[in-house]
């Protein structure tokens, strides 16, 4: 017997048009790329969203083109995120912290129709438009005043753009399984994959935001968005925040200590979201400005995501502002949210000691996400605490696979989807990261791949072996350490190999230091053992000079 309710698709445009109906005054606050703080609202952002719309058919956008977004957070692109996905079209985030070969093979591969981008990225833009056949149309995310002087065709204005349309667009309705971001993961090997999110994914993963038990994200909250958009859809919070109508403030291209500060206080912001990179740049600025008192901000909840945290990190954020702290984890096959790290009222009587020791952890599934362990052969693992396994996903929000077939079938027989970490899972349902199972790197939240550096590296004619581990850092966490050998009768520089690597790799790829080793040691099958050389040079980095 099937039940006697309405069925209504779940549309990316049903969450602006219910902000715009029941929050329209709700402020969305950025600070633009130009440099000055713009304000608008909910209702400003749902009538530029359908003059995005309404201009890009006119640019001959139709329905399941990818437009992509070279952009940072601010409200242009929060206008473009809702016109693209509630045409229809699919809307694709590009980091622009790839190496430019990089975002020269997803533009391509998504087969953008237009690619908009803030103009702090015109001269990146300009590098690669005439490597990027399908892109049809250009568009600097500017007014005609601070249109970037740069050798592109077909370079559209955005603010022209939109001084021509009507904010009369009627959103269309379609099948909420339809694709509607497109979000490229480097989190692998080799070139980067997408991941291709649904309406139906992205409403249900921006109410798990809003439940009490995840972020807690209501109408009455000042939400500081320090997340990029182009990373994992910025936690989904642009989305959840029209659900439920909270206040949006957006830092641009300054996420700086200083920067990020005037904002919290300016803005009566109540939550906000970083990785653990951009917590220890802020710390430094308190450092260097102890009359400063964070305690009278209005924050009471801090996030953060991306790359593990520290016990000390995790103390300081909460005496700093007499906040709760939330440690959340996922992944871009993830939407963003598989775990969130709240506290169970068993927790109540423990030490502030054992407390540390629990919000350390990556946190429990929430409502939707299934975890479970497996070991080399595919057999489920218990959930002890102890055992350690392969973590594998599944859920209405999980990837069922890459964009275009990239990287084969990625589930299992089951359904579930390997997220490439080792981990353990407790009896509380507390989720531990403890490796990763391919060496990646994560460095101040963004992947590095070992083997792409050693691959990199080993074009040098003096190098015979390379290896890359990931040892701490004091400010991003992990950064890559590279050990090599060299070739007998060749010499070279610590100097020589990093000018190799820097016109093959992103700067921020580029390993901290250089270690010259006679023999590497090997495992039982003669394979270079990353465990070992982690084990060795763990604290090299923090010991170094």
């Amino acid at each position: 017997m099937l039940a006697l309710m309405q069925d209504r698709p779940l549309m990316i445009s049903s969450l602006i048009e219910h902000a715009a109906a029941f929050h329209p005054q709700t402020e969305i606050v950025s600070r633009s790329i130009e440099g000055p703080i713009v304000r608008s609202n909910w209702l400003t952002i749902r009538n530029r969203s359908k003059k995005v719309a309404n201009a890009l058919h006119r640019l001959g956008v139709q329905f399941g083109d990818r437009v992509g977004t070279l952009a940072l957070n601010t409200n242009r692109h929060l206008e473009l995120w809702y016109g693209i996905t509630g045409m229809g079209a699919v809307l694709h985030t590009v980091n622009p912290r790839l190496f430019p070969a990089q975002v020269e093979y997803i533009v391509n591969h998504a087969e953008n129709k237009a690619l908009c981008f803030d103009i702090s990225f015109a001269s990146l833009v300009e590098s690669l438009a005439h490597k990027l056949p399908t892109v049809e149309k250009f568009v600097a995310m500017t007014d005609r005043a601070h249109m970037p002087d740069i050798k592109v065709p077909n370079l559209l204005c955005y603010e022209e753009l939109l001084e021509q349309e009507s904010d009369e667009y009627e959103w269309p309705e379609f099948d909420e399984k339809t694709a509607s971001c497109l979000c490229y993961t480097s989190g692998t090997t080799g070139n980067p994959k997408g991941v291709l999110y649904s309406h139906r994914s992205t409403v249900l993963h921006s109410l798990m935001d809003c439940t009490a038990e995840v972020f807690g994200i209501g109408a009455r909250d000042s939400v500081l968005l320090v997340v990029p958009m182009f990373h994992a859809n910025a936690w989904g919070v642009p989305y959840s925040g029209a659900m439920c109508g909270a206040k949006l403030v957006m830092p641009g291209a300054k996420a700086d200590g200083q920067s990020l500060y005037e904002l919290m206080r300016n803005e009566g912001c109540t939550f906000t979201q970083a990785v653990p990179t951009v917590w220890q740049m802020f710390f430094k600025y308190l450092d260097e400005n102890p009359g400063l008192d964070c305690t009278k901000l209005k924050i009471n909840r801090i996030s953060t995501g991306g790359s593990a945290t520290s016990k000390p990190m995790i103390a300081r954020l909460e005496k700093e502002f007499g906040a709760t702290y939330i440690q959340a984890w996922g992944m871009t096959e993830v939407t963003s949210i598989g775990a969130i790290g709240n506290l169970l009222p068993k927790h109540e009587n423990l030490s502030p000691e054992e407390l540390l020791d629990v919000k350390l952890k990556q946190g429990r599934a929430v409502w939707g996400v299934e975890l479970k362990l497996v070991d080399d052969e595919g057999k489920k693992l218990p959930h002890d605490g102890k055992t350690l396994g392969h973590l594998y996903v599944r859920g209405p929000w999980i990837t069922s696979g890459y964009f275009r077939g990239e990287g084969g079938q990625v589930l299992d027989k089951d359904g579930f989807f390997s997220t490439g970490d080792i981990a353990t899972i407790d009896t509380d349902g507390y989720l531990v990261l403890v490796d990763r199972a391919k060496d990646v790197i994560k460095s101040g939240g963004e992947w590095i791949s070992s083997i792409d550096l050693e691959a990199a590296t080993l074009t040098h004619p003096a190098i015979a072996h390379a290896a890359v581990v990931g040892v701490l850092h004091a400010k991003w966490q992990e950064r890559p350490l590279l050990l090599a050998i060299k070739r007998e009768g060749f010499d070279c520089t610590r100097e020589a190999i990093m000018d190799h690597l820097a016109s093959r790799v992103a700067k921020w790829w580029l390993p901290d230091d250089v270690v010259f080793l006679e023999e590497f040691p090997l495992t039982a099958t003669g394979k270079i053992s990353k465990k070992d050389l982690r084990s060795t040079y763990k604290e090299h980095l923090m010991t170094k000079g």
